[in-house]
């Protein structure tokens, strides 16, 4: 569902598709090495660095260079200012930043080094495994166990010792649980996650949250709990929940208290990107995730949870990112402002 910058979708999930753009927009801004962002000059030069929540309150870095951040300025420039103001809801917050398969190194250093100049912590994704997505909207992933392991080594090498938080491999787990993940893929999955949270959490500074799915998708919570286990969770800082879906916080809330409790008392964390209006109900159940109508950005990116066992209300789904060619939209991860603007309007 996520794609290394091809798009996470299946059960709602969408992220990575403007990877390359993204990241070189942010290593621009940090210095590291030139742009290949897609951003023209004028474009860049129209950019404003969006105002942050204080650090206590949400302490992850907001990309200036982000979709909704230059198109928010072409669009007051062109004397939109509703618009503008509609995108400039997303362009304010934090969201997560999706590493690609082409350079996780450069990557993963450039958005690290740019949280890390502004006195932020970097909020990352890694979906790479390999078998992604049951072949749905955002297949791909590694060839094989090998050259995940080497991908995992490069990204790992770019964050250093940099403040990173990681949201582990979306529907990962999930997919094995339900079913889509052919058997014979399992025990290599488990073995790749398991060493991934042990080589991220050798990183100094970075946190690491193995993907749960949410409230609709594996129930009861139960089910979730020895796949997390098998994963690796207890070296583990917790685990994600609603990764680009819609479900409502306080489902989310119940339920990872009943995973949490299953697990060793695990924290985790909750995508609120999408949220605001809660799931769409009736239907089949592709209307329910794949870019459903009526839907609201949510509580913003926060560590004020008021919930001792949630960390974090997180943007892990980039609010206007396509969850895949379905209901008009363009292919996962990609940009659809009419839904973006939707989204932010319906948040009103």
């Amino acid at each position: 569902m996520y794609g290394s910058y091809t798009g996470h979708t299946r059960r709602g999930r969408t992220g990575p598709a403007r990877a390359a753009a993204a990241v070189g927009a942010l290593l621009l801004l940090s210095g590291c090495f030139s742009s290949s962002d897609s951003a023209t000059p004028k474009e860049r030069e129209s950019s404003r660095p969006p105002t942050q929540q204080p650090k206590a309150q949400a302490p992850f870095w907001v990309n200036p260079q982000a979709t909704a951040a230059r198109r928010a300025d072409l669009l007051r420039r062109d004397g939109k200012a509703r618009e503008a103001e509609l995108l400039g809801k997303i362009a304010a917050q934090p969201v997560a930043e999706w590493i690609g398969v082409d350079d996780p190194e450069g990557q993963t250093r450039g958005f690290t080094q740019a949280a890390a100049k502004a006195d932020r912590d970097a909020l990352l994704v890694l979906y790479n495994i390999p078998h992604r997505d049951c072949g749905q909207y955002s297949r791909g992933g590694a060839a094989d166990g090998d050259a995940y392991r080497r991908w995992l080594d490069k990204a790992a090498k770019g964050i250093g010792d940099r403040r990173a938080t990681v949201i582990l491999e979306p529907d990962a787990l999930p997919h094995i649980e339900d079913g889509c993940t052919p058997q014979e893929f399992h025990e290599e999955r488990f073995a790749l996650l398991n060493e991934a949270v042990g080589k991220l959490k050798a990183l100094p500074r970075t946190k690491v949250y193995l993907d749960a799915g949410n409230p609709s998708w594996v129930r009861p919570a139960g089910r979730m709990a020895a796949p997390l286990r098998r994963a690796g969770i207890a070296k583990a800082d917790g685990f994600a929940l609603n990764v680009s879906n819609f479900q409502t916080t306080r489902a989310n809330k119940d339920y990872g208290r009943r995973l949490s409790a299953l697990v060793g008392g695990k924290h985790f964390v909750i995508d609120t990107s999408r949220n605001g209006n809660g799931p769409l109900s009736g239907g089949d159940h592709e209307k329910a995730w794949c870019n459903p109508s009526g839907r609201a950005l949510g509580v913003p990116p926060t560590t004020r949870t008021g919930d001792s066992l949630a960390d974090a209300y997180l943007w892990v789904k980039r609010p206007g990112e396509s969850d895949g060619a379905c209901k008009g939209g363009p292919d996962a991860g990609q940009w659809w402002e009419t839904y973006a603007l939707e989204l932010a309007r319906n948040a009103d």
